[in-house]
């Protein structure tokens, strides 16, 4: 439970600014390793998806964030190839607050609608990644350094799920439904911002 809170106050404390702002002098692998990272959005929508992995269990806990990096992928690409998708922040703010709160409520899908879901917001994302990648990077450097960063944030989440399912059997739903409810909120944070 400790592991769970202190996980997710260590997320509250990123940079939110820095995932958007387009700038920088780090190019390749580099700028796509640091991008999900930097911004306090991606870094809760990321984690986020691997709690509620684990909150699914079984086959979810491979293939719900691997439809996010593979939908991810798909919106980085339509981005490079200047295709626009509407209200790209929104999606990305929503996402945090939807994951949040499918968390927090423990909501139990079936794998391949929690796989589309994560996917459609996995592709505002992958959109904005994609538009903010610097000039100067290799698109393939790029894009293996955001992979990356991805799917550790994930295996993050679905860590700190299992963790704290596996430390007290009777503290677990708290603090899971904790994390979820302040990864929600912080959502809800991000979400006002826009509007």
């Amino acid at each position: 439970m400790r592991i769970v809170l202190v996980g997710v106050a260590l997320l509250a404390t990123a940079m939110p600014a820095l995932a958007h702002t387009g700038g920088g002098s780090a190019s390749g692998f580099v700028a796509g390793f640091g991008h999900p990272l930097l911004g306090l959005d991606h870094l809760l929508a990321m984690v986020a998806v691997g709690l509620f992995a684990a909150v699914l269990g079984g086959r979810a806990l491979w293939l719900v964030p691997a439809s996010f990096v593979a939908m991810m992928a798909v919106g980085g690409l339509l981005a490079l190839d200047g295709v626009g998708l509407p209200m790209v922040e929104t999606g990305i703010a929503l996402s945090v607050v939807v994951l949040g709160a499918a968390v927090a409520l423990r909501v139990q899908l079936p794998v391949a609608a929690a796989m589309a879901v994560c996917g459609a917001f996995a592709l505002f994302h992958g959109h904005a990644h994609g538009t903010e990648m610097p000039a100067a990077a290799s698109a393939a450097s790029y894009a293996a350094g955001l992979v990356i960063a991805t799917a550790v944030l994930h295996a993050t989440g679905v860590g700190l799920g299992l963790l704290a399912s596996r430390a007290s059997r009777l503290a677990a739903p708290w603090a899971i439904r904790t994390a979820g409810s302040l990864v929600a909120l912080l959502g809800g944070g991000l979400l006002a911002g826009l509007i």
